[in-house]
């Protein structure tokens, strides 16, 4: 008995010796981290076992995760790293964060905007790093964000880069990371089992491609690997039961747009086909173990494919809250937001939840980028 009232005593202790930790530091402005103390072989907090001040920090909300990650180094190291995620998820306290990148109405600057589980504003993301590019590939991985490739205009000459940038929600900050082999823009992306896959687009050249990447996040190396049967652009790509779907977009080998759907499977090595793919896709968001889509040809109605049949079924879009025809899509607490591109006076977001009872799937939300939403993602840390 008396071993156990001196462990309560001591972890008490040692939280409290935290809690004065944080909150000094959370008065304080964040350090650049070259003045980030090096305590590498100190322990994480005084008193305690690293696996049990690990669980400590990762108690703390999300918000203040940027300012703690000036600390200390050996603090800084476990916020960017797989564990504290994993951590978060065991004890049940990832928060899922929305992302979109928005453009003004003049179309001249563009900023990521960051909403919470509750749909309440948060601070903007730092600048981008490198130039201002488009066409180029966003993808979540273990609770970051990366940026990858894409096409710029410096000085009226235009570029198509390699260059792979990712932004650590936790840090609140930039780094670059390996660049692609390959050059490309208008290419497919996805996360597939831990593993970022990039599909096809357009060269350096403006030659069509062929070929496909993987981003070992490990090892912080680019590979690539089996190509495509035939060139393809203007593609999008998302990861089912294992297995990345490309499909979307234009070929060299088809008039027009392309139906085909590319599969890969990682444990073969191997693509196969099918033909009942969508195309001229404007907008698509994975949601569950479901594909939202919406094609040009028929904004005002929701393509829902599922992969365990290869089905696709329909759902009209109701005028509620917006008569926009162009929409981008957002996925926050288990349902789909669809931001208006058309600017309307008193538009409201329109919101899908699938889970919902017949005839109460439709409703509208809140949320509302600041300008037009070019893309999000949605990031649970």
């Amino acid at each position: 008995m008396l071993g156990i009232v001196s462990g309560k005593k001591r972890f008490t202790e040692a939280n409290m010796t935290f809690s004065t930790l944080i909150t000094q530091d959370f008065k304080s402005k964040p350090r650049l981290a070259s003045q980030i103390p090096n305590d590498i072989d100190s322990p994480i907090l005084p008193g305690l076992p690293d696996d049990v001040a690990k669980y400590c920090l990762a108690q703390v909300p999300r918000t203040h995760f940027p300012t703690m990650g000036s600390v200390c180094k050996k603090w800084r190291s476990f916020l960017k790293s797989k564990e504290l995620i994993t951590i978060r998820k065991l004890a049940g306290l990832l928060e899922e964060w929305l992302y979109v990148l928005t453009m003004d109405s003049e179309a001249k600057e563009s900023h990521w905007e960051v909403f919470d589980c509750l749909g309440h504003k948060h601070q903007l993301l730092p600048p981008m790093p490198g130039p201002v590019k488009a066409e180029f590939g966003v993808v979540v991985l273990n609770g970051k964000l990366l940026v990858m490739a894409g096409y710029s205009v410096i000085d009226g000459t235009g570029s198509v880069s390699a260059d792979v940038y990712e932004y650590d929600s936790c840090l609140n900050s930039w780094r670059k990371l390996a660049s692609m082999n390959v050059a490309r823009y208008e290419f497919a992306c996805a996360e597939v089992n831990g593993k970022v896959y990039v599909v096809g687009g357009n060269g350096m050249d403006g030659d069509s491609l062929s070929s496909v990447e993987m981003y070992n996040p490990d090892t912080d190396k680019w590979t690539l690997i089996e190509s495509l049967r035939r060139p393809r652009w203007g593609c999008f790509a998302c990861s089912f039961e294992g297995k990345l779907y490309v499909m979307g977009g234009r070929s060299s080998f088809t008039i027009g747009n392309s139906k085909f759907v590319d599969v890969y499977n990682p444990e073969g090595h191997t693509w196969c086909e099918m033909k009942n793919g969508r195309v001229m896709v404007t907008a698509h968001a994975v949601l569950g173990k479901k594909l939202f889509c919406m094609e040009w040809k028929n904004q005002r109605k929701l393509a829902i494919f599922s992969p365990e049949d290869n089905s696709w079924k329909m759902v009209p879009v109701p005028l509620t809250g917006s008569s926009s025809i162009r929409f981008r899509f957002g996925i926050l607490d288990g349902k789909l937001l669809l931001f208006s591109q058309e600017m309307e006076p008193g538009y409201r977001t329109l919101l899908y939840d699938p889970d919902a009872s017949p005839g109460s799937e439709w409703q509208t939300s809140e949320i509302k980028p600041s300008g037009w939403c070019l893309c999000s993602v949605t990031i649970k840390a």
